[in-house]
Formats: C-alpha cells, structure tokens, sequence
C-alpha cells in the first residue's frame, strides 16, 4: 500500500461526491493520512469543501458533467456520501480500474430504497417490515389502503427525512402523495409505502468491512423527528439474542454488497426480534457519536478501511457511555453566527462540532454536541446542556 504527496503526481487521489458534515469528517481523515481530496457537490463552499485541498461545483446527478469531471480529477478512489448521483458512471469507472467505495454494485443497490429492499428482504430473506413500491398515485392509493393505517410514505431515493409521510388518517393520502414527488431527492418518482412497526427502539448497526476481515462496533441506539435524526447513544442495551439476530443481518447484507467500507445497517428491534430497515454504504449520521465514543471513530475506519489499511483493536471509554445531539436552529439566513461557546463548553467530557454550513432556511442541522458521562441519560442531559446555552444569530 502507497500513498503519494498531494499536488505532486504521485498524490493518492479521492474524489469525494458529497460534501455534507459526514464528508467534512472523512475528508478530515483522508488528509491527515496526506490524501489528496476533491469535494464535489452540488453548491459551493460544503462542509467537506472547507478542508479539503480541491472543490468542484457541479450536478452529480448529471452523467454528462460526473463523466467530465472523473476525467479531469483521474481518481484514484470515488467516495459517494449521498444518494444522488449519476451510479451508471460509477459503474464504468469501476471497469476502468477507480476503486468506487465500497463498491459500484452496492453504491447502485444503496441510491433507492427498491433495490436495498428487493436484496434484503426478496433475495436474503430477511426480516422487514410489509412494503409495496408504487409509481402513480392510483397504486400509491391502493398500496396504502393494503398495508393499512398507520404507515410510512418515503420516496425511493431521498434522505434526512425529506419526503417521508405518517400517514394516520386517510383525508392524509393526497398530502403525502405530493410531498413524496415534491421532495424527493432526484424530483418525482416511485415511492415505498411502509408498514409502521411496534418498536421498541431503532438502532444503527455500524459495521467495518476492511483488509482483515468484518469489524461490528457496538449498537448505536437513536431518535428521528420526522425520518431525521435528532440524537444517538452508544452503546444501546440489547438482549443477547436481538444482538446476535442484529450482528447475523449486519453481515449479511454488507456481505452481499461487498467492498471496504463503513456500513451503517438500520434496524428496528422488538423484544428479540430484529427487522431490517435501510443499509448507507458509507458513515452515518447516528454515527456521530463515535467521534468521542470510541478511539476511532467511524470517519477513521471509513478512511482506513477504504484505502486497504488494516483496522484491530477499537477502544471504547471505560465505565462510560456516549450521546450526540445535534445543533437545529430554525430561521432563514445566510450569516449563522454562534455565540457563549466558552460557558456553553464549561463541561468536561464534551466536543462540539459546527459544521460550517453556509445558509439556512427552515430547519437544518448545524453541529452536534456529543458527550461522555457514567450512563446514557446522563450524557444525553450533558449534551442538551451544551447545546441550551449555545446562543445563536441567524
């Protein structure tokens, strides 16, 4: 394994596509290994453009413009970290010798809700909930009223939440129909009407796939608002029996998708029983929390595990457990200003992470606060101290 000296021709190349706050921390991680990245995203000045060494501004759903600039860039590694891209493209850079993360076929598989869910639950036999995929609002309708009350409405390719419906009553079908096509990360299309489960908790399932095997970290325990999450732990307390039926899933459905990466497996969890919800080939956002939980955090892995380092022994704290809460404004701006960080700081055991995005409008999630303390509520209180006494200037 080399690695080259970025600006020289023997510069290790990565070509990030997505330059969110989870990119920002893999971008972080690559460059301290002396990677070269290229943040590429849709608008300028992203989370993950600010540290890295090159940024590109361009529509990675358009094959045409995501062609050009592969061209241009000639990685040596393509890092999606969102759903909407151009895949066909990864595709054939595959074949043409790029390391696509983890892979073109799991990146593909992973853009839509239909092929992830077609794999696990049609082709591994996994346990998820009733679903039916539907494209016009005639088989939207029908889908519903054979699912039943209450269900979930999601477009096929959307994240954070966006698009996604409760429905509760059915006056509530049009509304949600709509949203659906309106927010839907590539505009209108197909969706997946979801039965709602009788949960007892979701978690995140983070599992490493590197040089030296399958690495599984230990249950990270979350909370949505809305499909978006709004706080996680680690570690969540399981049986013996969910954790072993959790791990079984985990890897199977890595395995199927195969390369090196992080992967973030969702489940839901009811007693013993685990249901399969959604895999992100790649960090995720529950996964914030790793970035004090554990002496690697998933950003490190990710970094390690997809240039082919090898990846031991992962460290938790101990006689203590983690909890990040994320920093979610409301307001319309285009200058956020963050003010009384030295008294809202004052706490042992805590890190803030701003991540510098540029504007806001409505809601959006800004930072997080994670925390360290003797027990997963009191890190959690920790944490929403924190963030209460951040002042903040929209």
């Amino acid at each position: 394994m080399n690695l080259g000296t970025p600006f020289k021709k023997s510069a290790t190349k990565v070509m990030l596509l997505g330059s969110g706050e989870l990119g920002k921390e893999v971008a972080i991680e690559l460059t301290r290994l002396g990677v070269e990245v290229h943040a590429c995203d849709s608008y300028p000045n992203a989370p993950a453009m600010q540290v890295a060494q090159y940024a590109h501004v361009f529509d990675m759903l358009d094959a045409r413009w995501l062609k050009t600039y592969i061209s241009e860039i000639k990685p040596d590694y393509i890092v999606p970290e969102v759903e909407a891209i151009a895949t066909s493209e990864l595709i054939t850079a595959e074949e043409n010798g790029i390391k696509v993360v983890p892979s073109a076929k799991a990146v593909n598989l992973t853009m839509n809700r239909e092929g992830i869910r077609r794999l696990a639950a049609e082709e591994l036999g996994l346990k998820t909930s009733k679903y039916i995929f539907a494209e016009t609002e005639d088989e939207f309708n029908k889908a519903v009223n054979e699912i039943g009350l209450p269900c979930f409405v999601k477009p096929i390719m959307s994240s954070s939440g966006k698009g996604q419906s409760c429905i509760s009553s059915f006056p509530k079908i049009g509304s949600a129909w709509k949203k659906a096509q309106s927010e839907g990360r590539a505009g209108a299309g197909k969706v997946i009407v979801e039965e709602c489960i009788d949960f007892d908790y979701e978690i995140t399932f983070l599992t490493v796939r590197h040089k030296n095997g399958t690495t599984f970290l230990r249950p990270i325990g979350h909370r949505q608002v809305d499909g978006d999450y709004v706080e996680s732990w680690q570690p969540q307390k399981m049986s013996t029996v969910a954790w072993i039926r959790a791990k079984k899933i985990a890897e199977k459905i890595t395995n199927a998708l195969g390369g090196y990466g992080v992967f973030g497996v969702e489940m839901f969890v009811k007693g013993d029983i685990v249901y399969f919800s959604e895999v992100s080939p790649r960090p995720h956002d529950t996964g914030l929390v790793t970035i004090i939980s554990q002496d690697q955090s998933e950003f490190e892995l990710h970094a390690k595990a997809l240039l082919g380092l090898p990846i031991h022994k992962i460290n938790y704290p101990q006689f203590k457990s983690a909890a990040s809460v994320v920093v979610k404004p409301i307001g319309d701006s285009s200058d956020i200003q963050y003010s009384n960080l030295d008294e809202a700081l004052n706490e042992t055991d805590v890190k803030l992470r701003l991540f510098g995005k540029q504007n806001i409008k409505g809601k959006r999630r800004m930072g997080v606060v994670v925390a360290l303390d003797e027990d997963v509520r009191k890190a959690l209180e920790k944490a929403k101290k924190v963030i209460d006494k951040i002042e903040i200037t929209l």
